[in-house]
């Protein structure tokens, strides 16, 4: 038998300047998030700019397996070692998903800002506060 389960949840990946923008749909299993850390640590090493942000909308994700934890961890700790500053995520206002999250992602970690929003426009104009922008023109929520 095979340890092995088919990857249950989506995801899609933009890169736009300096921002790695993510939208995670479905319930995830440790599968999916390891390919979801697989894909996104490939965009990583693609990057040529020291600094970036990652904006993930979550809007169509939801409570996923415990299992997924250290994965998403263990991808948050490469990312802040290879220049990830921000970290806004779009998430309605469940307060189970919030509580969630918040065990999965830290919040500060050195030059690291972790924030949720509820309202994608706030998250955009947080992230350009600190330089980071989508090219000219274009709506990071159209992009994934």
């Amino acid at each position: 038998m095979h340890d092995y389960f088919a990857p249950h949840g989506e995801f899609k990946l933009h890169v736009s300047n300096n921002i790695i923008i993510a939208r995670l749909t479905g319930s995830w299993n440790k599968e999916c998030a390891e390919n979801f850390s697989q894909a996104f640590i490939a965009q990583v090493k693609l990057l040529k700019i020291q600094k970036w942000a990652h904006l993930v909308f979550l809007d169509d994700w939801q409570i996923s397996v415990p299992e997924i934890v250290p994965v998403v961890d263990e991808l948050a700790a490469f990312c802040i070692l290879n220049g990830l500053e921000k970290s806004a995520q779009v998430a309605n206002e469940s307060m189970m998903k919030k509580m969630y999250l918040d065990k999965m992602a830290i919040e500060t970690r050195s030059n690291f800002e972790r924030r949720i929003f509820s309202d994608q426009d706030k998250a955009i104009s947080w992230l350009n506060e600190y330089g980071f922008t989508t090219e000219k023109g274009l709506k990071a929520y159209e992009l994934v």
